[in-house]
């Protein structure tokens, strides 16, 4: 029996009909034309004896019975019939008909999503729901599949909604490729889309403009951000590293389909983030601003040159000659190879020099502004990290708001001194604004200079520009007038290359304590464009010129700018010009003529250049104004340094019972409405001087815009000056220096009058000197030199000179000049007589028509109803012909 249950071939009980498929029984038992095991226990023989191994472990895919697996089988290869469906009433349908019906039916499941609320319906194609048949979908997965990089199906539906970041941190949801993507389009839809108010493309533009300049920086403003994509604004600052790369990819992209080229130029684009809302003082970083966006200020104290920064690096190998890399270099740590995948050496591997990339890389210092340090405090100060086109934007001295990333980095010299694990920080710069750019001629907007050439067409606009210099300061006329002029300046000459004329205009302010000198300088500080505040005490020779010093680092020796190098192009004020030692004023010399500092020290022969005008301020000897000695007796001050000042403002402190009570009225009205309490506090509504009365004056921003735009634009030319006038005046100016021993009168007062004429030129935006820019400017002169004269000279020389007094200059503003010198002859006659002092002082109208009539007046009723009459306490008697004046 068991022979012939051997012999027997197996029955099938799964073939069709019942009927039994003969298999022989050397076929592999894992065959599946073979019944299935009952039991285990089949595997085994009858009286338990295993069956062998190999013919239990499925498909032969070795040996000679290989094939044999793999023949065919019709019996097997038919469906069954119990599970088909014969019915023969469904009719055939067009492939047409069947996608509508698809179409249809995903329509219908869509709107079913949106009715439960499982899909946003903002996020809807409205084409078709198969993810698989969005085009740009398809396009992502096919790169993606020749990148050998799988789709992550769960990650690319979550980025539409990028507010949701599932749990992770904003840096991790950031770096995650489908996020990266979502990112990458919105922000390049945000270039591309964004329309100002103007209906202009605004980005696109910007776009435009920095290509036609060459240059590789986008700035954009964080507040437009915000308005528009809302979720791109909340990430910058807390991945600020990653997101700041996904920018510069997209509008790179952008860049390059605008001009496809412009990869020749610049290699990366960068965008740069301005406006930022929040700023931080460097004293309140913290641990918690690491790694993220701010926004800080400060002085930069120092910085280092432009040294190349890895940014790429290849290696070769020297014994296979094969190339190594590119590995991308990081701030933190540097990228190095491990061994050669061609000849599997372990180096060491040579640098290859042509083929590594590097970046420009500065570092600066900053420190915190002198103003915001806290009371008691030093000022604290911050390393700050330059790269690529941000290098030398700024320089020593510049006041700037820098936005950068707040990151750490290792030092080892913090673990020694402290003996654990500390990490220095530094800012990774992104954008920097200087103080000085925010009033450059670029930074002009359209408005700005419309309004300055319908301010320019004003037939008054020098004396509105005269009664707005320090409007919060009473009276001194003359001062004003001549920091106009410097504010201005004049057109500096260099023929040939070879002789240097300069152009700044050098203003000394001499008098009694109390008359607001330093105030008219600290003015000047805060209007002009660039300035430079020292005072003679604090300041050294080297302090105003130039230092050497050794560098920390490199120890070897580097030249330091001082405060003339630093005010180029602007303007040095030095305060307390009379304590300074005689060596060290002596060392501006060259630079208030020359406008250069020469210097020879440590090996260190160079010049450096000082273009600006200086603006000083010095007391007399003793403390107060002697009127009855010259100017060079009163100021401790030598012939060759005065001779270098163009403009000389003597202020005296003189008592005048009706002027005096004017200017306590004046200073009193400012403080009340300066107060801080007070939240009225235009400057606009300053009481009115006598001597301005009637004209307005300009708002101070516009004021300054002004300045800025007339010194750069106005270059007036000297064409159609009067030479035989100012050749007079020198020639008579000249003789009356020699008679009366005062101030010698040099060449040096002709290139005077010249610049100041080319200043008064500028302030009107002319193209030319006329003769109203000549007389003002032998005005002005005349004015400087009489009043530093000895008051007995002083009186004959402005008989002398009187015709060029009265030029621009109002009756109604000379008369109160001529009748204030009457009532005072008058006291003084009356006090010499009879020892007392009069409350009511009449003067004959004779009188004041004879002294009117030396300069060309002839008719007072005017004068006699005029506001500065009154304020001056005058009344006319027409009964009695005379003037009186109530104290």
């Amino acid at each position: 029996m068991a022979d012939q249950a051997s012999s027997e071939p197996f029955s099938d009980p799964t073939s069709p009909d019942g009927e039994r498929s003969s298999v022989h029984p050397t076929s592999s038992p894992g065959r599946s034309d073979l019944p299935p095991f009952e039991d285990e226990s089949e595997l085994h023989g009858g009286d338990g004896e295993v069956v062998d191994e190999e013919d239990a472990e499925g498909e032969e895919l070795f040996g000679d019975n290989l094939e044999r697996d793999y023949r065919a089988i019709p019996e097997l290869d038919t469906y069954d019939a119990d599970n088909l469906d014969d019915n023969d009433d469904y009719d055939e349908i067009a492939p047409e008909e069947r996608a509508e019906a698809e179409r249809l039916m995903r329509k219908r499941d869509r709107d079913d999503a949106v009715a439960t609320g499982r899909m946003r319906p903002g996020l809807l194609y409205e084409e078709s729901d198969d993810e698989d048949d969005r085009p740009t979908r398809r396009r992502r997965l096919a790169e993606r599949a020749a990148e050998g990089i799988e789709e992550d199906e769960d990650m690319m539906e979550s980025i539409e909604n990028l507010e949701d970041m599932k749990g992770h941190t904003v840096k991790e949801w950031v770096s995650q490729e489908p996020t990266r993507v979502e990112i990458y389009n919105r922000f390049k839809n945000f270039i591309c889309t964004y329309v100002d108010d103007t209906g202009k493309n605004h980005y696109r533009e910007k776009i435009k403009q920095m290509c036609e300049s060459n240059k590789e920086s986008l700035v954009v403003d964080y507040n437009i951000l915000a308005s528009q994509v809302q979720v791109l604004a909340y990430f910058l600052p807390e991945a600020p590293t990653e997101m700041l790369k996904i920018f510069d990819e997209a509008t790179k992209e952008i860049v390059l389909a605008m001009f496809p080229r412009y990869e020749q130029i610049a290699k990366e684009i960068h965008v740069r983030i301005a406006e930022l809302p929040l700023v931080e003082e460097l004293r309140s970083l913290r641990q918690l601003h690491l790694n993220q966006l701010i926004r800080t200020s400060g002085v930069v104290t120092s910085s280092t040159g432009i040294l190349p920064q890895l940014s790429m690096i290849k290696y070769d190998c020297p014994k296979c000659n094969f190339v190594l890399g590119p590995f991308y270099q990081n701030q933190n740590q540097e990228v190095r190879p491990g061994s050669c995948p061609e000849c599997q050496s372990n180096g060491p591997f040579e640098i290859n020099m042509e083929q590594t990339l590097y970046q420009n890389y500065q570092r600066i210092t900053l420190q915190e502004s002198p103003g915001k340090v806290a009371a008691g405090r030093l000022p604290r100060s911050k390393d700050a990290i330059l790269l690529a086109d941000l290098v030398d934007c700024c320089k020593p001295g510049d006041e700037i708001e820098l936005t950068g990333t707040y990151h750490n980095n290792y030092d080892g010299s913090l673990n020694t001194a402290n003996g654990f694990p500390v990490f220095a920080t530094v800012i990774q710069a992104n954008y920097i604004t200087k103080k000085d750019d925010k009033m450059a001629v670029g930074a002009l907007t359209d408005e700005d200079i419309k309004a300055i050439v319908a301010l320019s067409k004003d037939e008054r606009i020098g004396e509105r520009i005269f009664a707005s210099i320090a409007p919060s300061i009473y009276g001194h006329d003359d001062i004003k007038r001549g920091l106009a002029m410097a504010l201005f300046g004049g057109e500096p000459k260099n023929p040939g290359k070879k002789h240097k004329l300069r152009g700044d205009i050098n203003i000394l302010c001499c008098g009694d304590p109390g008359t607001a000198k330093s105030q008219f300088l600290k003015y000047i500080e805060k209007t002009a464009a660039r300035a430079v505040f020292t005072t003679g005490q604090g300041a050294s020779a080297v302090g105003l010129t130039a230092y050497v010093q050794r560098h920390p680092v490199t120890r070897e020796w580097t030249l330091e700018a001082g405060a003339l190098v630093l005010a180029d192009k602007g303007v040095c004020i030095i305060d307390e010009f009379d304590k300074m030692n005689d060596a060290d004023r002596t060392s501006i010399h060259e630079a208030m003529e020359q406008q250069s500092i020469s210097i020879s020290k440590a090996g260190i022969v160079t010049s450096l250049q000082a273009r600006c005008s200086i603006i000083a301020a010095a007391n007399p000897i003793g403390g107060r104004y002697n009127p009855s000695m010259t100017f060079s007796e009163n100021v401790d001050l030598t012939e060759p340094i005065l001779s270098r000042f163009d403009i000389l403002c003597v202020v005296r402190d003189t008592v005048d019972p009706v002027q005096d009570e004017m200017l306590a009225r004046f200073v009193t009205d400012s403080h009340i409405r300066h107060h801080p309490g007070n939240t009225d506090q235009d400057e606009s509504t300053l009481p009115e001087l006598p001597t301005t009365s009637g004209l307005e004056k300009i708002p101070q921003d516009l004021l300054k815009k002004y300045i800025i735009y007339a010194k750069e634009k106005v270059h007036p030319k000297l064409h159609h000056m009067d030479q035989d006038k100012v050749a007079k005046m020198y020639s008579a100016l000249r003789r009356e220096s020699m008679a009366t021993g005062s101030i010698p009168i040099t060449v040096r007062h002709i290139e005077s009058v010249i610049r100041m004429s080319e200043a008064h030129a500028k302030m009107h935006l002319r193209e030319y000197v006329n003769e109203e820019d000549v007389n003002m400017a032998i005005r002005i002169m005349l004015e400087s030199f009489i009043d530093t004269q000895k008051y007995s000279i002083m009186r004959s020389m402005r008989k002398n000179f009187s015709r060029y007094f009265i030029f621009k200059r109002d009756n109604n503003e000379l008369l109160p000049f001529i009748l204030k010198q009457l009532v005072q002859e008058h006291t003084s006659f009356i006090a010499l007589r009879y020892g007392t002092e009069q409350e009511i002082i009449e003067i004959s109208e004779k009188d004041l028509q004879d002294k009117a009539r030396q300069i060309n007046i002839t008719n007072l009723s005017g004068f006699y109803t005029s506001p500065i009459f009154k304020e001056h306490k005058f009344t006319h008697d027409s009964r009695r012909k005379l003037i009186v004046q109530c104290l």
